[in-house]
C-alpha cells in the first residue's frame, strides 16, 4: 500500500515510542506526512527525533514537535502550527498516555495516590479530547474521508490494573462512539482501536525478552500497521463509532508485523 497516503497529513500523539511510534512507521510507509509529537526530544532511541527518522525511512516525511499533552497551550501551539504548515489534517491518531511512577498495578484505589486519576485519565482521554478539538476544523479543512483513531484497551470493558485505568478507558470509548455521532455530518469517522497484549518498551524490560521471542504479544508496527489500513479503508464511515480489534483487522487486511506473523489474538477477549 505503499503510496496511497501522499499528499495526506497525519498526526500522531505520544509517538516517540510503543504503540505511538509504530502507527507513526506505519503511515509513513503509506507516504503520509506524519507529525509526530511527545516530551522527548534528541537522538537517544526513545524521542520523537528518532520516531522522525524512522517514519523516513518507511517512506513517508516526519515532523518533530515537542509536545507536553498535559500542558492545553501545548496542544494548541501544536495544531496552530500544523494549520499554518499544512493547513489541515486528515488523520489524527490519539495515543499519548502516561504510565503513573510507580505503575498502579494491583491492590485497591484507595492504596494509590489520586495524582493517577490524573495521569491516567487527564494524560489520555482528557488530553484526547482537546487535541480533537484543535485538530477538528482542520479536519473539515481537508474534506470528508479523514478519520480519527482513538488507541485505547480492552480494559475499557473488563477490569486490569486499576479503576482509574478501566474508567479512563471506558469514557474514552464512549468519547469515540459520541465524537462519530457529530463528526457524521462532516463526513469524517472517529473509532476507537483495542489492541491486545503489545510488546511495547515499558513491557519489554518489564518482562524481559524481545519482540521477537513475546510471539503471543502484537508488536507496536503490527498494531500501527492496523491503524493505518483502517484509515483507508473503503467502508471507513459504516465503521465509525465502533470499536475494531487489532487482530481482526490484521485478519482482514492481511496485517502482519516485523517478524511477518499476523499479530496475536487478545488470550482475554469476552472477559
Amino acid at each position: 500500500m505503499t503510496g496511497v497516503l501522499d499528499g495526506k497529513v497525519a498526526v500522531v500523539t505520544g509517538s516517540s515510542r510503543g504503540i505511538g511510534r509504530g502507527t507513526a512507521i506505519a503511515l509513513g510507509e503509506m507516504g503520509a506526512t506524519v507529525y509526530v509529537t511527545g516530551r522527548t526530544i534528541g537522538d537517544g532511541e526513545l524521542s520523537i527525533d528518532t520516531t522522525v527518522k524512522m517514519v523516513e525511512e518507511a517512506g513517508g516525511t516526519g515532523v518533530a514537535v515537542q509536545t507536553d499533552h498535559g500542558d492545553d497551550a501545548q496542544i494548541e501551539a501544536l495544531f496552530s502550527r500544523i494549520g499554518d504548515e499544512q493547513g489541515k489534517i486528515d488523520i489524527l491518531v490519539n495515543n499519548v498516555y502516561k504510565i503513573p511512577n510507580p505503575p498502579a498495578w494491583g491492590g485497591g484505589f484507595w492504596d494509590h495516590p489520586v495524582s493517577i486519576w490524573d495521569d491516567q485519565v487527564g494524560i489520555g482521554m482528557r488530553s484526547h479530547y482537546v487535541s480533537s478539538w484543535h485538530a477538528a476544523p482542520l479536519m473539515f479543512a481537508a474534506g470528508e474521508g479523514g478519520c480519527i483513531i482513538n488507541v485505547s484497551s480492552p480494559g475499557g470493558q473488563s477490569y486490569h490494573f486499576s479503576s482509574s485505568y478501566g474508567a479512563g478507558k471506558a469514557g474514552f470509548d464512549r468519547l469515540s462512539k459520541d465524537m462519530a455521532v457529530e463528526l457524521e455530518p462532516k463526513g469524517i469517522a472517529s473509532m476507537t482501536l483495542y489492541p491486545g497484549s503489545v510488546s511495547t518498551e515499558f513491557i519489554l524490560e518489564a518482562r524481559g525478552g524481545t519482540k521477537e521471542e513475546m510471539d503471543t504479544a502484537q508488536t507496536p508496527l503490527a498494531v500501527g500497521r492496523t491503524a493505518a489500513a483502517l484509515a483507508v479503508a473503503p467502508d471507513l464511515m459504516a465503521r465509525s463509532g465502533s470499536i475494531q480489534w487489532v487482530e481482526d483487522l490484521a485478519v482482514e487486511f492481511g496485517i502482519v508485523d516485523e517478524f511477518g506473523r499476523t499479530p496475536a489474538p487478545y488470550s482475554r477477549r469476552g472477559e
